[in-house]
């Protein structure tokens, strides 16, 4: 990784300006409608198209010289055909595991007998709404933080410290949802806790996000868990102690269970051989280095 180093300056200066270009792309259009009208949606989804054509430029003009000789712009991106299908299919089952507990809620509260109706995705595939939290958002959020950012970090630093940079700027990103609240109404004190709060869990999923694509050297890997954990949410913590006994100890042990499982899984799923991780980052000398990460 030595030979393919650039300034530390660079490489945060471009993230930040990354981060708020993303940002300010979501504000550029002058509306008094939420962020959930249809024409608030459709708009912002022409703004973060044009920042993900304009995100991969930032690698091609600042990467170091010698790693665009040596790996295409979109192999360095996660845009490579090679461990796909093990991107496609492994992260989701880790991610799937973690939500052991939600998920088993879920089937007694008989919403999988929802998904199984084909109409259901159907209408959902035809809602902007569905549409923004389950596509779009994933899609454009991991191509710019991800894709884009980690490539540049990755040449400034570790694969540890790059995993634990990413989702400050992602997770800061997120911090622009206190203005639409303050918008609706919200008083300032709820505004500001509930959005720090989602700083902070964005921010730890973002950690994990990260890590799944230096591992994996996968574009697809990140935004599949991305789309399902916007799809599952937080976990309904009310609910589950809202439950009866004895489901409500049942539930908590299977939420206990997946969080111990996800843990124990998370090395050995992630494992850059199984996704034959060949990105700059990969320390093919010394596989066990990058084992840790």
């Amino acid at each position: 990784m030595d030979q393919f180093q650039i300034s530390v300056y660079t490489s945060l200066g471009c993230c930040f300006f990354l981060s708020c270009l993303y940002v300010a792309s979501l504000y550029v259009w002058s509306s008094e409608e939420n962020r959930d009208h249809p024409s608030t949606i459709k708009k912002r989804f022409f703004s973060v198209f044009i920042v993900m054509l304009l995100s991969p430029l930032f690698i091609y003009l600042f990467s170091s010289p010698d790693l665009l000789k040596n790996y295409t712009i979109w192999y360095v991106m996660g845009l490579r055909t090679d461990g796909f299908l093990s991107a496609l299919i492994y992260p989701l089952l880790l991610t799937v595991v973690l939500f052991l507990g939600p998920l088993s809620v879920q089937l007694t509260n008989g919403i999988w007998k929802i998904y199984s109706e084909p109409m259901f995705w159907l209408n959902y595939c035809q809602n902007l709404l569905w549409l923004r939290n389950h596509v779009v958002a994933p899609l454009s959020e991991e191509f710019t933080f991800r894709a884009c950012m980690l490539p540049l970090l990755l040449q400034s630093f570790t694969p540890v410290t790059s995993i634990f940079i990413t989702p400050l700027f992602f997770g800061v990103a997120h911090l622009h949802h206190m203005i639409e609240r303050l918008r609706t109404g919200m008083d300032k004190r709820t505004a500001i806790i509930i959005s720090f709060f989602q700083f902070f869990y964005t921010s730890i999923f973002g950690i994990y996000s990260a890590y799944l694509f230096v591992r994996t050297g996968h574009f697809v890997a990140p935004f599949i868990a991305h789309a399902f954990c916007n799809h599952m949410g937080f976990p309904d913590i009310p609910d589950l102690l809202a439950q009866p006994e004895p489901k409500r100890c049942s539930f908590l042990v299977l939420y206990i269970l997946g969080l111990a499982g996800f843990i124990c899984l998370l090395p050995t799923m992630t494992d850059p051989t199984w996704y034959q991780n060949n990105q700059f980052w990969y320390n093919h000398t010394n596989p066990k280095l990058n084992v840790s990460i």
